[in-house]
């Protein structure tokens, strides 16, 4: 398990006692970070990583995180640690991304790997059981994406959640909790929460599911033996009619119970395949065979994703058992640097528009077109698209 650094900032994320740190990466160790991280060789054209805070940050060391270093390339690299279920746990995955080239079109999503990943060909076709993060393309795509994998398909979350734009840093939580419950933070702002039992169209297929399973119980229980038939259907109670003759009348057979025990949404009106499928299937729970959010053996960690320009910087990697830890850990490391950043790069957009102006300003003496509104431009990057 990867834990560079965790020293440097332990006084900001105590207690921690009840928490279980499965994953945590903050590349505070210098070149050490490339015996943690493997990078894949399954495609010769694929781009390299290199350790960088960036053309500008909030502190040099701790800002420094695995950057993009080639244009138009995939990318596929990924980290190893302890397998472990999450299974009746929270799950918390964070990390923070800076686009500073101010993405145009390319992933900054991460992906959530089992433990048998082979590292060394991870590529697109590698499984994942998670990705999440920004993704942005053109004008059309700046979405956060949160893709969950189960009986062998992928899944997106149904609603839309729109990631940053700009070329700062920002900080990306997913939690996942044991109850079905969700959230997506951005900068530790909750932006978007809900069931993943409604969000992933989970009912939908339990409702597919279900009628599977009903079909199949139909057709054992027309092949049922009477007695096991009446012992559902039937009202044992009842006694043949003191008049009935058998002759003219036929064989008496017990009423139909009107009334039979039912739940979980069964309607009572009369008696139907429902009611003894019922009795057949009592305490199955779909649900729980479609729990999006348990995974028997996660182990690994990764980004592979393409981009058009390079230049971004990931950072700050944590997985986690603990909802209060994660944001203390957000707070100790982006939350320390956030500030810092932004006055770095306020500086250097000053300097480079006073240059800009002094460029102009030379080449209207030399008799050349006055460019200053084109550089203020190009080197004015706070604001969001």
């Amino acid at each position: 398990m990867a834990r560079a650094g965790v020293g440097l900032v332990a006084v900001c994320l105590l207690p921690v006692a009840l928490a279980t740190v499965y994953f945590q990466e903050e590349f505070l160790d210098g070149e050490r970070w490339r015996n943690r991280w493997v990078q894949s060789t399954n495609d010769s054209q694929f781009g390299y990583f290199r350790l960088s805070s960036g053309k500008f940050y909030g502190h040099k060391e701790k800002d420094k995180g695995l950057q993009t270093t080639q244009n138009s390339r995939f990318y596929a690299i990924s980290a190893r640690f302890k397998p472990f279920t999450n299974k009746g746990k929270t799950l918390v995955i964070q990390y923070t991304v800076k686009h500073q080239q101010k993405m145009d079109c390319g992933g900054g999503y991460i992906k959530i790997l089992p433990a048998d990943l082979d590292q060394k060909n991870l590529n697109g076709k590698s499984q994942y059981y998670i990705m999440f993060g920004p993704d942005i393309c053109g004008f059309d795509i700046k979405k956060v994406h949160v893709i969950l994998h189960f009986k062998n398909q992928y899944h997106s979350n149904k609603k839309p959640i729109r990631c940053k734009v700009d070329g700062f840093t920002h900080l990306y939580t997913l939690i996942l909790r044991p109850d079905l419950s969700y959230e997506v933070k951005i900068d530790g702002q909750s932006i978007e929460s809900g069931s993943i039992e409604y969000d992933w169209n989970v009912t939908s297929l339990n409702t597919a599911e279900k009628l599977s399973a009903e079909a199949q119980g139909w057709d054992q229980a027309k092949d049922a033996k009477a007695q096991d038939w009446e012992k559902h259907f039937l009202d044992a109670s009842a006694n043949k009619p003191s008049d009935w003759n058998g002759e003219l009348d036929g064989d008496w057979q017990a009423p139909l119970l009107q009334k039979p025990p039912y739940q979980d949404g069964l309607k009572p009106e009369g008696i139907s395949k429902d009611v003894w499928l019922h009795q057949k299937v009592k305490g199955t729970s779909y649900l729980t065979q479609y729990d999006l959010s348990e995974f028997e053996d996660i182990g690994a960690i990764g980004l592979e994703l393409w981009q058009v320009r390079s230049g971004t910087i990931f950072d700050n990697f944590l997985i986690t058992d603990d909802e209060e830890y994660a944001e203390r850990f957000g707070k100790a490391t982006w939350g320390e640097t956030k500030g810092p950043e932004r006055e770095m790069d306020a500086i250097q957009a000053k300097e480079e528009i006073k240059k800009a102006r002094e460029e102009d300003e030379e080449e209207v003496q030399g008799g050349k077109f006055h460019r200053w509104g084109a550089h203020f431009n190009r080197f004015y990057r706070q604001g969001e698209l």
